[in-house]
């Protein structure tokens, strides 16, 4: 998009949903206000190519357009959900690719999905031996400790 066509007023909405008048382009800090990341996260971004170059003022101070403030919320949304940097790199790409499929995007998602699922498996039976390991441990005044033992990978015989 031609960010000659976002160098004017306009309404946008904050990460909170207020509304407010913008004149774009905007320096840093308020495009880290608007999309509600901090400014090292923009220029973190920026320097992983999630966000295309923005211009600069003769000083160097970045130029951000609305195009740019409403990438960052897609990238916070998408960190959000947990997707990997790697994967939110694919995700906007196709975001901007009106010719994409939607299966591309669908199958990135999926499997984004099938790795939470998996460590939701493996965090609840991590949840199930501690709930085992408490429940075996007296926690008074002696020194046996089942917990221990079985972080030392003793064996209990009890």
């Amino acid at each position: 998009m031609n960010r000659a066509l976002q160098d004017h007023p306009a309404r946008t909405q904050t990460p909170t949903g207020q509304a407010e008048a913008t004149d774009w382009p905007v320096q840093i800090g308020q495009a880290a206000a608007l999309s509600g990341v901090s400014s090292k996260m923009v220029r973190h971004y920026e320097s992983l190519g999630l966000l295309a170059p923005v211009t600069r003022t003769e000083s160097g101070y970045r130029l951000y357009s609305a195009t740019d403030v409403h990438t960052l919320r897609f990238i916070k949304r998408a960190r959000d959900l947990g997707f990997s940097m790697a994967d939110i790199g694919e995700l906007v790409g196709l975001w901007h690719d009106r010719q994409r499929s939607s299966a591309q995007v669908k199958r990135i998602a999926q499997g984004h999905l099938q790795a939470l699922e998996q460590r939701i498996e493996q965090m609840q039976a991590m949840a199930r031996s501690l709930q085992h390991l408490t429940h075996c441990c007296q926690g008074d005044h002696r020194p046996d400790c089942p917990i221990l033992d079985d972080l030392a990978g003793v064996e209990n015989h009890s």
